[in-house]
């Protein structure tokens, strides 16, 4: 089963000085009252960053609710809020609206904050795309193109660390779509295939929200990978707590399925939850198929195939191991350490 379907029924660059979160002066403020000099918009100040990309620039956004598409093309990009339920960046767009040019979005294009730039770091935010998914699939006209991402760490970002973030949407929340990440001490929360893409990605004591969809069956899919086959590690996800909002049903969300994005047969989904804790909403098989099409023709790839793994899941939605549920060895975790995941890079 496709996304779309389910929905309508590598080089690394060199690496330069660690991003800082929190601990140097900002270079700018963003404010809702403007004063003492502050920006009263994230894109203003972003905009205002110096000209040579060598240059850190720290952007302290104040509380508020910022209603802003953001698209950040510079390295060195260091975002800090004032906590996730003070600052809050957020859009509503999916990928089946149209654009103010021609066509639609598409899924990338319907990111709320878009970075294409090494280095960025953020903390102590929220980021919410807040296209109304709900509504959308209740509407006997609603749009063709639900996908509606949070945020996107597209072509040109690697080496960026995210900490006590909350990361909200629905379908395709969180795109990670390329490149080294750290993610830490933060909220997830989607649907369908809301953690998705090819990046090399440390997910570390994070929850892990499946939200409530409309219909019965199955509700969700929390991982997508679409790791390159020569790329050894894809997502790794460490001591998180996989939960569920009310009323979603027992055995109702797969980990995830293996995305192989346009049929291409080089992706082979990668993902690992390693001493994670799974409610009850976490199906008994684990993992689950997602089909592709190459020359004209449907395919399934399967758990089987791809390379989907746990060790030392607890809780009400931990598992056996089984054909489609393999588990890791003790010996098999030094793929998964950090210390060998990232190359030269290794943020503090």
């Amino acid at each position: 089963m496709t996304r779309r379907l389910f929905l309508a029924g590598g080089a690394l660059s060199a690496s330069l000085p660690l991003p800082v979160i929190a601990a140097d002066t900002p270079h700018a403020r963003v404010a809702k009252n403007g004063r003492n000099g502050a920006f009263r918009s994230v894109a203003d100040a972003l905009a205002a960053a110096p000209d040579d990309p060598a240059k850190p620039w720290h952007i302290e956004i104040g509380p508020g609710v910022w209603e802003e598409k953001l698209r950040i093309t510079r390295p060195r990009v260091t975002l800090t809020g004032s906590g996730r339920d003070r600052t809050i960046l957020t859009y509503s767009i999916a990928a089946g609206m149209k654009r103010p040019d021609k066509g639609n979005w598409g899924t990338y294009g319907s990111s709320a904050v878009t970075v294409e730039a090494p280095d960025f770091a953020a903390a102590h935010l929220s980021i919410r795309n807040d296209f109304d998914y709900v509504a959308n699939t209740l509407r006997a006209d609603g749009i063709n193109g639900a996908q509606a991402v949070a945020l996107a760490l597209g072509p040109g970002a690697d080496r960026s660390v995210l900490r006590d973030l909350a990361i909200i949407g629905h379908q395709d929340s969180f795109y990670l779509r390329s490149g080294r990440a750290l993610v830490e001490d933060s909220l997830i929360a989607g649907s369908v295939d809301f953690i998705f893409g090819g990046a090399a990605a440390l997910i570390r004591n994070c929850e892990i929200r499946s939200r409530l969809r409309p219909g019965d069956g199955i509700q969700g899919f929390v991982a997508a990978p679409s790791t390159h086959q020569a790329q050894p590690v894809g997502f790794v996800f460490r001591q998180c707590r996989l939960t569920r909002e009310e009323a979603l049903p027992d055995g109702s969300v797969y980990l995830g399925r293996p995305w192989r994005a346009g049929g291409n047969m080089e992706l082979l989904g990668a993902s690992a939850f390693i001493d994670c804790w799974m409610d009850a909403h976490i199906h008994p098989d684990g993992w689950t198929s997602m089909g592709y099409t190459r020359d004209g023709t449907r395919t399934e790839l399967t758990p089987g195939e791809a390379r989907l793994f746990e060790y030392g899941s607890q809780g009400p939605g931990s598992g056996s191991a089984s054909r489609s549920r393999r588990l890791l060895s003790t010996a098999d975790l030094v793929t998964f350490d950090r210390s060998n995941m990232w190359g030269d890079w290794q943020p503090a």
